[in-house]
This record gives structure tokens, C-alpha cells and sequence, in this order.
């Protein structure tokens, strides 16, 4: 049975720039943008798309000139093609590795409100110390990074979550604990008070991440603890966004001091009975790769 599978694949000359270049049409959902990501011209792409349908004897995607889609063999098959670059690109950096040279790829998450650690400063200083690695930067919310991690297409991340909720099924390092601040526009009626409760809050419009985020999870649970309903007018995942809306005086939010610009207009109030969160650095445990442990060593040396 082997040998007659070993025979039929010989047949096949499937390269590992096809697989790069299926796996970025399933991820952009268009041959330009996945052309753009790979740097190659669309017709490029577009031919070898073709070629590698021709040899596998499926068609992967169904396309016209407006949409891209993955047919049921292309979710089969790009699954399978996420696989097997990992393990060619575990390959070349487990190779380097055994030379005592840390390379690769480290897929690093960041949420927006990360306040524990300068990011932009460490990730300098971990380039100073290993050049030959190159960092995939994402931003997005805990959950998202939560189930990549786990899946095994995410090796770090920097996660907010409400307090007593901590993740299970990673690696997990606790960064910060701290108490959310009331944040409001400097011409507020309340914007003298340097002290507040939830209560002086309920009747306002609130700017809040979206809804059945972790960040937004923060702050309904504490309004649902306190017995309070609050009006969230406005739904945003971006922090310079949320500050803006504030400083506009569309809205007040509940934010991390530590996270606000020192030269915007807006004002804080502790609060009395506010909700609390905690800053974590998580990682795929399971097998983690050389430059995901150097990353790891770096944090654990500079938190220390």
C-alpha cells in the first residue's frame, strides 16, 4: 500500500512556492493581495495557482472577478500546505540551530492595549541579538491569539484578560495586574472628581472594544457585578481611536493608564469598584520553536 502511494506521488512536482502562494490566495481572499504579500506579479501567481491545480488534479479555489473562495479540496489541501512549510521552515532553522545560530520565523500577536513591556524596544533589542530571525507582527484581541497559539499557527502573544480568567492550554508567563481608570473628555462634567464609581458612570455613552473581546469582557463584568447596565455607543478595536472619541466627547471608557498618550486632552479618575486586568505573554508550549524560546528568554531576563 505504501509503495503504490509513494507511486503516485512521484508523479506529482508540487514546490514549496506553490504552497506559499495557495495558502496566501486562502488567506487574502484575491490574487493581487496574495500576490503583493509574495512579491510576485499576478499573473505570476495566477499561473502557478494554475499549474498546481493542473498537477493535483482538483481545482482549489473558485474565482471570478470579484470573489475568491476556497472549494472544499482547497480547505483540504491549504491545511495540509500550512504543514508542510512549517516543517520545511522548521527544517532550515533546526539546521541552523544545531550551528548555534537562532533563525526562522517568530509570529509574535499584540494586542492593542499591551502596557507591561515596551514591544517596539524589546523586539530591538531581540533583532540586536538575533539578526537572522525575522518577526511576524499581528495585532488583534486575546481570544483570536488564544486559539492560534493553541492551534499551533500563532508562537507568542501578548494578552489582556479579565482578573481569575486566566487561559489554560498554553504557555503563560503573568506580565501586569492592575485596575482600569475611568477615562474622560477634559470638558466633562465629572472631569474634576479624581475619584469615581461605576455608578457616576451609568448614565453615560461608552467607547468600547467589541463585543465578546476579552478587553470588552473587563468592563461587563464589573458593571454586571455592580448591578448596572451601561449604554456602549460605540464598538472599536483600534486605541487611538477609542482616545479620539473620547477627546471629541462622544464617549468615556474604561482604559489602562499605563496605555494613554501623556499629550492628549483627555482626564482619569480612579475607580472605586472598576474592573481589573492582567497583561500575559503566551506561547505555544507544546514545541516551540528556536526563535520563540530566544524571544522568551529575552522577556524572562527583562521582567525579571
Amino acid at each position: 500500500m505504501f509503495l503504490m502511494e509513494a507511486m503516485h506521488w512521484h508523479h506529482f512536482r508540487v514546490e514549496l512556492q506553490q504552497l506559499r502562494y495557495a495558502v496566501a490566495v486562502a488567506e487574502e481572499r484575491s490574487f493581487t493581495r496574495a500576490a503583493e504579500r509574495c512579491f510576485v506579479v499576478q499573473s505570476a501567481l495566477s499561473h502557478q495557482i494554475k499549474a498546481l491545480e493542473g498537477e493535483i488534479g482538483v481545482r482549489l479555489f473558485a474565482r471570478n472577478s470579484r470573489r475568491v473562495e476556497l472549494t472544499p479540496a482547497g480547505e483540504a489541501f491549504v491545511a495540509s500546505a500550512r504543514e508542510s512549510l512549517r516543517a520545511a521552515e522548521r527544517a532550515v532553522v533546526d539546521a541552523a540551530a544545531a550551528e548555534g545560530e537562532v533563525r526562522g520565523v517568530l509570529s509574535l500577536g499584540m494586542i492593542p492595549t499591551v502596557g507591561a513591556v515596551d514591544v517596539p524596544a524589546l523586539l530591538a533589542d531581540f533583532h540586536a541579538a538575533h539578526p537572522a530571525v525575522r518577526v511576524r507582527l499581528r495585532s488583534g484581541n486575546s481570544e483570536e491569539f488564544l486559539a492560534d497559539i493553541r492551534a499551533g499557527a500563532l508562537d507568542v502573544a501578548f494578552l489582556g484578560l479579565p482578573e481569575g480568567a486566566p487561559p489554560d492550554g498554553v504557555g503563560l508567563r503573568e506580565l501586569s495586574r492592575e485596575s482600569l481608570v475611568a477615562v474622560l473628555p477634559a470638558q466633562h462634567r465629572l472631569a474634576g472628581r479624581t475619584r469615581l464609581a461605576l455608578a457616576d458612570l451609568a448614565d453615560e455613552r461608552f467607547v468600547d472594544f467589541p463585543t465578546g473581546s476579552s478587553g470588552r469582557a473587563q468592563s461587563d463584568l464589573a458593571f454586571s457585578a455592580a448591578g448596572l447596565d451601561r449604554d456602549v455607543s460605540f464598538e472599536v478595536m483600534s486605541l487611538p481611536v477609542i482616545v479620539d472619541l473620547i477627546e471629541r466627547g462622544l464617549a468615556v471608557g474604561l482604559l489602562s493608564a499605563s496605555v494613554l498618550p501623556a499629550d492628549s486632552s483627555i482626564v482619569t479618575a480612579a475607580l472605586t469598584d472598576g474592573p481589573r486586568r492582567v497583561e500575559y505573554l503566551a506561547w505555544d508550549a507544546f514545541n516551540p520553536n528556536p526563535a520563540a524560546v530566544a524571544f522568551l528568554a529575552l522577556v524572562a531576563k527583562q521582567s525579571a
